[in-house]
């Protein structure tokens, strides 16, 4: 599977949701029933046939508590009865369940890719702004010189000053262009991964739904039960929480890729260009994305793209269209997960 990959335990998982109340219904009504029949027991306790059956269940319960493979045994047929009862209210069928994600990014991708060319446009006015005022900010520096060789005073303070609110509030820009920048850079690498991420999903739900079939025509609850019986691997099992691995990491870069495409959205909300105004709080979710870990959908390319945004060397070119995605080799990114 997967690198530092944990799989989730039975009672992580909805169906051990499920498996929790339906567990804690059986020992609250077990409590119940032996506290409504605790006169009866009493009485078969003093008789040699009810002393004999009471010894003989608890014999019972000693020994599959004891006895491993019993106690997988009925751990298999509880969780087994679990998933089946969970599976008909909601899905967990993790092929039915990467699918859905495939939907999901099909819509996300075309959001990103509204969101990329509404940030090229509000880059492009910006950028425009910040050549203005630095053409005002020259030519009220020369008016500011002039004045000042014809002994012009307030003209050439009155210049002057104007020249430096300019500067003061190109800079402001200037910082807000970097945020922007980060967010373009960021935004086109996360659309460019997402698509080869859903193609490689389409790949594998596509040879794996095959594969599972060919499992289930060939599995049964006997040779499944068998095998935990005997202490072998049960192939369905194995083959499914590899499928739950992927859609596990799959859940996880969404999400990180919905989160930021919100936070992205928020951000372009707070910054009206036209009045020159921008909320700081816009500027500080992206200031605390950049300074936390690593991204899962980005990987050590985050660090490269902020780098990038950055560097007054690297110019990022507004006109070039987003990169089309192209995957490295041949090979699929989660081939690795039923190694």
């Amino acid at each position: 599977m997967g690198k530092n990959y944990k799989p989730k335990s039975f009672w992580q998982k909805p169906e051990g949701l499920v498996g929790g109340i339906v567990l804690g219904g059986i020992i609250v009504g077990g409590a119940l029933l032996v506290n409504a029949f605790i006169s009866s027991i009493f009485a078969a306790l003093s008789s040699t046939i009810g002393l004999v059956s009471i010894l003989l269940v608890l014999g019972a319960i000693i020994y599959m508590a004891l006895d491993s493979k019993m106690r997988n045994l009925i751990g298999y047929m509880y969780k087994s009865t679990m998933r089946w009862i969970t599976g008909l209210f909601i899905q967990i069928d993790p092929i039915g369940i990467l699918k859905s994600y495939i939907d999901d990014l099909k819509g996300n991708l075309k959001k990103m890719n509204r969101q990329v060319g509404q940030l090229r446009g509000q880059m492009h006015k910006l950028k425009e702004m910040i050549l203005n005022n630095q053409r005002d900010i020259k030519e009220n520096l020369q008016m500011a010189g002039q004045a000042r060789d014809n002994n012009k005073k307030s003209e050439m303070i009155l210049k002057s000053r104007k020249a430096g609110r300019l500067k003061e509030s190109n800079l402001k820009l200037e910082d807000l262009y970097r945020k922007m920048e980060v967010l373009y850079r960021v935004l086109s690498k996360m659309y460019e991964n997402s698509s080869i991420m859903m193609e490689d999903i389409q790949d594998q739900v596509m040879v794996k739904e095959q594969e599972r079939k060919a499992i289930m025509a060939s599995h049964s609850a006997m040779k499944s039960a068998m095998s935990v019986i005997k202490g072998d691997p049960d192939k369905k099992q194995i083959f499914d929480r590899a499928l739950e691995a992927v859609a596990d990491d799959v859940s996880q870069k969404v999400g990180e890729m919905e989160r930021f495409m919100e936070m992205s959205d928020s951000f372009m909300k707070s910054v009206d260009l036209q009045n020159g105004i921008f909320e700081e709080e816009g500027l500080r979710m992206l200031e605390k994305w950049e300074a936390e870990g690593d991204s899962l959908l980005l990987g050590e390319a985050k660090l490269d793209l902020l780098d990038q945004a950055n560097n007054d060397s690297d110019v990022l070119d507004l006109n070039q269209p987003m990169k089309t995605p192209e995957k490295m080799g041949r090979g699929n990114q989660y081939d690795n997960f039923f190694d």
